[in-house]
C-alpha cells in the first residue's frame, strides 16, 4: 500500500440515507433538529424524486446529511455491512435540552468517556447526540461527531481506514473500534453473529469522505484502484464531484470534493429556498415540478 500511505482524508464530507415521506423528513430534521435545508434538488438518476440536503447554514463539508425520499418504499433492515448510527456533537451544557426536546430519546451508554443520547428518526434510522467538552450559548447541532459501521469482521475495514485513508486507530471498547480523522471519527462495531442488513427506508445509503479538490480526488482514485478497489469514474454531482467504491465489509464509500459547494447556483443567503436543477434537467423543470410533492420548510427554531 505504499502508493497511498501518505494520503489522508480530513474526515466525513456527507452521509446519504433513504427516507419515506419527504414532508415528514423535513419536519423532523429542519423543524425538530433545527438543521438547515441547504439544497432542495432532485435525485439526478431519478428526477421525479427529491434529494434533500441538510447541514449548517453554508452546507460545510462535515455537516451535510442528505436523503433520497421514496414514499411507500419498504423499510430497510439494520445489520452488518451498513452504517447503523449517525452521531452529532453538541456542547455538554445543551445535552439535557436535546433529551427533553426529542421524543423517545434515551441515555447512551458511556462510550470512550463521552455521554450522549440515542433516538430514531421517523423512518427508524438510528441517531445519536454526543456531549462534547465545550460550552456554547446556542443548542444548535453543528457537525457530525461520528458514524458507526456494523461489520461481520474488523481487520480488513480497519486496514482500509488506516493504511489507505490515513485515519488513526484511536481507542477500543469491547467490540467497538474507533478511528480518527483530523475532523471526526468512525467506529467499527464488530458483530460476527449479526444478520446482514438490507437497503430501504431508515437506512444509510453511503458515506462520503472529503477530498480538498479535483486533483486530490484523482490521486485517491488512482491510489485506491492500484490497491485493488473497484472505483467508479468521477461523477458530477453539481455541488461536488464524486467517486465511489465498497469497503471490504460492504458499506458504500464515496470520496467527494469540497468545492464547488452549494452556493454555485443560488446566493448563500438563499440556500434551500427553491428547487434547483442541473442544466441538463432544466428543460424538464415543468414536468418535474408537477411530479414532486409540495414541501413546507419550517424556519430554523434557533440561531446557529
Amino acid at each position: 500500500m505504499d502508493a497511498i500511505d501518505k494520503m489522508q482524508t480530513q474526515g466525513l464530507h456527507h452521509v446519504t440515507a433513504i427516507c419515506g415521506d419527504p414532508q415528514r423528513n423535513v419536519d423532523f430534521y429542519a423543524g425538530l433538529l433545527g438543521l438547515h435545508l441547504v439544497k432542495l434538488t432532485v435525485n439526478f438518476d431519478d428526477p421525479g424524486t427529491y434529494h434533500l440536503y441538510y447541514g449548517d447554514a453554508a452546507g460545510t463539508p462535515g455537516t451535510i446529511l442528505t436523503f433520497f425520499p421514496w414514499a411507500g418504499a419498504p423499510r430497510g433492515r439494520h445489520g452488518v455491512g451498513q452504517v447503523t448510527a449517525i452521531a452529532y456533537g453538541v456542547p455538554r451544557n445543551h445535552l439535557g435540552f436535546w433529551k427533553a426536546r426529542i421524543p423517545g430519546a434515551e441515555p447512551l451508554r458511556t462510550r470512550f468517556g463521552q455521554d450522549g443520547i440515542t433516538f430514531t428518526d421517523p423512518d427508524g434510522m438510528a441517531l445519536e447526540i454526543i456531549a462534547l467538552d465545550a460550552e456554547a450559548t446556542s443548542p444548535a447541532i453543528a457537525r457530525f461527531h461520528s458514524v458507526t459501521l456494523s461489520e461481520a469482521g474488523h481487520d480488513s475495514t480497519a486496514r482500509l481506514l488506516t493504511a489507505s485513508m490515513g485515519l488513526t486507530a484511536a481507542a477500543e471498547q469491547g467490540n467497538r473500534f474507533r478511528y480518527a480523522a483530523p475532523e471526526g471519527v468512525v467506529d467499527i462495531l464488530c458483530q460476527p453473529d449479526a444478520r446482514r442488513g438490507s437497503m430501504g427506508t431508515g437506512t444509510v445509503h453511503h458515506i462520503a469522505w472529503r477530498a480538498e479538490n479535483d486533483s486530490v480526488q484523482r490521486d485517491w482514485r488512482q491510489a485506491l484502484s492500484a490497491d485493488g478497489y473497484d472505483v467508479t469514474p468521477v461523477l458530477d454531482r453539481q455541488y461536488f464531484h464524486s467517486i465511489y467504491y465498497r469497503e471490504p465489509g460492504g458499506v458504500l464509500f464515496e470520496i467527494a470534493t469540497d468545492p464547488p459547494g452549494f452556493a454555485i447556483d443560488e446566493p448563500a443567503a438563499q440556500l434551500g429556498k427553491s428547487l434547483k436543477l442541473p442544466a441538463w434537467l432544466e428543460p424538464e423543470r415543468q414536468r418535474i415540478e408537477s411530479i414532486l410533492p409540495k414541501l413546507v420548510v419550517p424556519e430554523p427554531p434557533f440561531a446557529h
